[in-house]
């Protein structure tokens, strides 16, 4: 395209621009610094961000660009994201916001939640998941001798993965 001049790369300043750039990068196919919106989410979530979905549709509106709708550079997603970041938004519940969640639906304080109870909460109440992420998240949270969700188990394993998963991150980036 004759008189289109081609943005110049961005190079990250610290280790948070790196970090949010190598992320962004692995979404980024035609190495031009600009990803499908459809990718925002899993970059986030990639970075150990926790987003709702509205969260999510708010970075998009707030970062997709403006004349190639349909797309996020990283000149717009790079400030937005380091901003947010140093904010602490989009970060998991702590171990003890969930196990209190847990507690307040395990009525009868068993100490687990049936199948069907923890399925009913989690396709049906509040931000649904998908049924891709719940068949996903079962692998890890369902017991299968006893069919049930051993909470503080679970939560447990998700702070080890967590914890795995920054500590990944800070390695990939030192």
């Amino acid at each position: 395209m004759a008189g289109r001049k081609e943005e110049p790369k961005i190079q990250p300043n610290n280790d948070l621009e790196k970090k949010i750039m190598e992320a962004f990068e692995v979404f980024d196919h035609s190495a031009k610094q600009v990803v499908d919106v459809r990718e925002i989410g899993t970059i986030l979530r990639s970075l150990g961000c926790c987003p709702t979905e509205a969260e999510v549709q708010e970075v998009i509106l707030a970062t997709e660009n403006k004349e190639a709708t349909g797309n996020v550079p990283l000149a717009n997603f790079l400030p937005y994201l380091c901003k947010a970041m140093v904010e602490h938004r989009f970060y998991p519940a702590s171990a003890e916001m969930l196990l209190a969640a847990f507690r307040y639906f395990d009525e009868e304080g068993r100490g687990f939640l049936t199948k069907e109870r923890f399925t009913q909460l989690m396709l049906e109440e509040g931000e649904p998941f998908t049924q891709e992420e719940f068949d996903e998240m079962m692998q890890t949270a369902l017991d299968p001798v006893t069919d049930t969700v051993t909470y503080e188990y679970y939560i447990n394993q998700l702070m080890v993965l967590y914890t795995f998963i920054m500590v990944l991150l800070e390695y990939n980036s030192a």
